[in-house]
């Protein structure tokens, strides 16, 4: 199992295939501070690792969402810099839910690409438990925007049976909070033309769901802070 804590083992050519992107774009990107520095190791070679394959990953779905450099820059620098890969993983999860569609049919050699690592049969098939992936024949219907989410997951110390609990409290709450929320920018709008609606909900989408993790987050911290110092309700 690999651990967020392993040292970096790719070197630049390595990163670059994994990512599918080439060594120059990996240099270019470190140049303007979207990638952090290599650690470098024996004969000064230098080492990536996990967060840097993240960090990839994200960049590219923020294009895919239409970014620009300049603006991508502007996103990741507003972001704490001590992220770990589940923290990138979340937040590329975040941003593919702008997009009204992101379920793609891919092959196995894409899906693994995708995921930044190889997948087991076993592996695949626990992504298929999490509504993350689902087999099409001999090709993969994934979902972009949990795919990265749902690749750290596997390396969780928890059995399947938890995650998916988890993952169904989390989809409960997050429809009944969808539905209040729906309702309010409904009662805002009632007056206004549909074309008006349309323009606030797409304009309101990233705003909200970023608002979302960003509450959610501090309230799971504050959680876990009570639980640990033997403070919490349960106790």
């Amino acid at each position: 199992m690999t651990t967020e804590t392993e040292e970096p083992t790719l070197t630049i050519d390595e990163l670059a295939a994994r990512a599918g992107v080439t060594v120059r774009t990996i240099r270019f990107y470190g140049t303007r501070g979207l990638l952090p520095p290599p650690e470098i190791g024996p004969r000064r070679v230098g080492h990536y690792g996990r967060e840097h394959l993240a960090r990839l990953a994200l960049i590219e779905e923020l294009q895919r969402q239409g970014m620009t450099l300049a603006a991508i820059e502007r996103y990741l620098g507003q972001l704490p810099p001590d992220l770990s890969v589940r923290d990138l993983a979340i937040q590329r999860a975040v941003v593919a839910s702008w997009a009204p569609d992101t379920v793609e049919t891919v092959s196995r050699e894409e899906l693994q690409r995708r995921a930044g690592r190889p997948l087991d049969d076993e592996e695949v098939e626990r992504l298929a438990a999490m509504d993350v992936v689902e087999r099409d024949g001999g090709s993969f219907r994934v979902d972009a925007g949990l795919l990265g989410l749902g690749v750290a997951l596997l390396d969780v110390p928890l059995s399947e049976e938890t995650i998916l609990a988890a993952r169904a409290t989390l989809v409960e709450h997050s429809r009944a909070a969808a539905h209040d929320l729906s309702r309010l920018l409904r009662d805002a709008v009632a007056e206004r033309d549909a074309r008006d609606v349309k323009s606030l909900s797409a304009h309101m989408h990233p705003l909200v769901v970023q608002a979302l993790l960003t509450t959610f987050q501090r309230s799971l911290k504050e959680e876990l802070r009570e639980w640990l110092d033997g403070e919490g309700p349960d106790r």
